[in-house]
């Protein structure tokens, strides 16, 4: 497993412009997006590529194209979503699957309530995407439920990690690699990120 925190000057600007408690929900969603494209980028870095014939102006040559199936992009739901079309607009030809999970108030523990898994994805590497990596049992979850239906190869993208997720998912998917915004401080009492963004979820729909 690896844990890539994103270098790049555009993210940090971005996230940090999330932090703004006054954010409006139209700028909290646009650079949700934003932000998912360019980590989808530094997602997809390594993909496998082979040599294909190809016809251009000049005539027959041979090229690097991707060699396996494009992935299957897996937003958890809710907040997920609001990363979606940022990273189909790198991945555009993507599958998508969807896991319904939510964090019990109480327990702080995640509680499936909705999945649809496409049905080649044996075949496919799984993208998780989600704002948030905090507590790290929604993910966990997510994680397990795609290798249960036979995902081989697993990456998850989240804007914001704290340690403490970080840890559980090392811990238990050390052939997970993770790619974040940024690695912020830590949990607070109640289980969300310090500093973090707040609930992100209702900031993209606009439930706050």
């Amino acid at each position: 497993m690896a844990v890539y925190e994103s270098k790049h000057s555009l993210v940090k600007h971005k996230i940090s412009l999330l932090r703004d408690h006054q954010i409006s929900v139209k700028s909290f969603r646009e650079l949700t997006r934003e932000i998912a494209s360019i980590l989808t980028i530094e997602a997809t870095t390594n993909m496998a590529l082979t040599q294909k014939p190809l016809t251009c102006w000049s005539g027959d040559i041979s090229t690097p194209m991707l060699a396996d199936k494009q992935p299957t992009l897996v937003p958890i739901l809710r907040a997920g979503l609001g990363m979606l079309d940022g990273s189909l607009s790198i991945l555009p030809c993507a599958k998508i699957s969807v896991v319904g999970l939510q964090r019990n108030e109480e327990t702080l523990q995640p509680e499936v309530y909705y999945q649809n898994i496409i049905n080649d994805i044996e075949s496919r590497t799984a993208i998780i995407i989600d704002p948030m990596l905090a507590t790290g049992g929604t993910a966990n979850d997510t994680i397990k439920l795609l290798k249960e239906s036979g995902c081989k190869n697993i990456i998850a993208i989240f804007l914001v990690a704290a340690p403490e997720g970080i840890e559980l998912i090392t811990n238990h998917h050390p052939d997970v690699d993770l790619f974040l915004g940024v690695i912020d401080e830590k949990l607070n009492e109640q289980g969300y990120i310090l500093p973090g963004l707040g609930d992100a979820g209702d900031k993209i729909f606009g439930t706050l």
